[in-house]
């Protein structure tokens, strides 16, 4: 089993990539602390599951919530080998005229909270000799988006942070990379959509733009984060993998 005896805490679990990520990882025998601000969705998961999942209700739009349900999923689980900092949300398409409130709530959810996790997170890996950290990145934080310049930017972030801490991180046995999804079939997909305008118009482009001529399932990026996050990715670090049927690729 890929990840026997894992001990992994999985942000934004209760749907889409995130509860694939942990159906895959429970089945490659870890143990998971779920964490995600729906609690409907993550007693559905433990029900699905079992009791190889740890839920753990948590709204990360709250700082200081994201420096403790780090230690909470710490507790939990015993400590902690591995994590997937999940949590994020679409961005407004717009430039002129931004929302600041908006703006603040995307930066929080995007940017601040991955900081602050993995801030926490290193310390209880580094008692068990080292682990993994992955970001959730996108591949507009690998090539600009025109349809929303503000998401692009906060993953660019995301992407340049799990860079740096590679570096800092690499003398702890901790490895950092990201997995970047391209589009993907999830609850959220017409929320994106709707960010560039003409929610038709712009999913019929970037379809278009898509080699393999289709969205991403959400197992799909499940999987590569399952492989990033495993022993067989341990030369791997300071990564930032599209998954993205080959819209990077141009």
């Amino acid at each position: 089993m890929r990840l026997a005896n894992k001990l992994v805490m999985v942000t934004a679990a209760a749907s889409g990539m995130g509860r694939e990520g942990v159906k895959a990882f429970v089945r490659e025998g870890a143990t998971v602390a779920a964490v995600d601000i729906d609690q409907a969705g993550l007693d559905a998961l433990v029900a699905e599951i079992g009791p190889s999942v740890k839920p753990i209700q948590a709204n990360l739009l709250d700082r200081d919530r994201c420096r403790s349900v780090v230690h909470e999923a710490a507790e939990l689980l015993g400590g902690l080998d591995l994590l997937w900092s999940h949590a994020g949300i679409p961005a407004d398409g717009v430039v002129e005229g931004i929302d600041l409130e908006a703006l603040d709530r995307t930066i929080t959810l995007n940017i601040t909270s991955t900081m602050l996790i993995a801030g926490e997170a290193v310390g209880h890996m580094r008692r068990r000799g080292g682990g993994a950290i992955l970001f959730t990145g996108s591949t507009a934080g690998l090539v600009g988006s025109m349809g929303s310049p503000v998401y692009s930017a906060e993953k660019f972030a995301v992407v340049g942070y799990a860079k740096s801490l590679a570096q800092r991180f690499a003398a702890d046995n901790v490895r950092v990379n990201v997995v970047c999804p391209g589009i993907t079939d999830t609850p959220m997909l017409p929320q994106f959509f709707a960010s560039g305008g003409d929610p038709k118009a712009f999913e019929a482009k970037l379809l278009a733009s898509i080699p393999l001529g289709r969205p991403a399932r959400a197992v799909e990026v499940a999987n590569a984060a399952l492989f990033l996050l495993s022993d067989e990715a341990e030369y791997i670090t300071g990564v930032a993998l599209p998954v993205d049927g080959g819209y990077t690729c141009r």
